[in-house]
């Protein structure tokens, strides 16, 4: 996880190299807590989720936050909740992006929940469990590394999960066929600030 990423001046998030949007999903409300500085927070907006992550945006800033980055490989105990009296949603957690020379210690796993309020989810859910489970099985086959990198999440094979999507008529997630054309030369190659 990474709190307020690189993002483009329409709110897109600025992808990594080798990273492939798969879906943008407008109207949705993200929670999530122990933001630093800022604790809880509750917010509405738009989830763009690729091969390596998924990236909410909020619609309005709340304190310092505009935008959270999870690594697909980061998130577990992820669960699709359809609850009888309220919306359906992913509820989960994530394990924040600890920066090289930081002490883990000061970094703890963050709980979320995305819920859609606005319109079906049968597009989106069925994309979001099979990419974190072909991230899951590309991780489980290249475990040589000690130290687990997000970014080789790039390795997933998205196309193929395009060419066999369903699309649900009453989900407004919006798919992506080819790669938005955001200033494509600008790429990012680590989850370390550049600044």
């Amino acid at each position: 996880m990474a709190v307020n990423p690189q993002l483009f001046p329409n709110g897109m998030p600025v992808p990594f190299l080798n990273e492939l949007f798969v879906l943008a999903r407008d109207g949705v409300d993200f929670e999530v807590d122990k933001i630093p500085g800022v604790g809880a927070v509750k917010a509405k907006g738009t989830l763009y989720l690729s091969n390596i992550r998924m990236v909410f945006v909020s619609i309005k800033p709340v304190d310092n936050f505009i935008a959270f980055d999870m690594p697909l490989l980061y998130v577990h105990g992820e669960k699709f909740n359809q609850p009888i009296f309220f919306c359906n949603n992913i509820s989960g957690h994530v394990n924040p992006v600890i920066p090289e020379n930081e002490n883990r210690a000061l970094y703890s796993t963050h709980s979320f929940k995305i819920l859609f309020k606005e319109g079906g989810c049968g597009t989106f859910i069925p994309l979001f469990f099979n990419l974190i489970a072909s991230v899951r099985r590309y991780h489980q086959q290249s475990r040589e590394e000690a130290r687990v990198d997000p970014l080789q999440a790039a390795q997933t094979p998205v196309d193929e999960m395009m060419r066999h999507a369903y699309v649900d008529p009453n989900d407004p997630t919006r798919i992506f066929l080819q790669q938005p054309s955001t200033e494509s030369q600008l790429r990012r190659r680590t989850y370390q600030s550049t600044s």
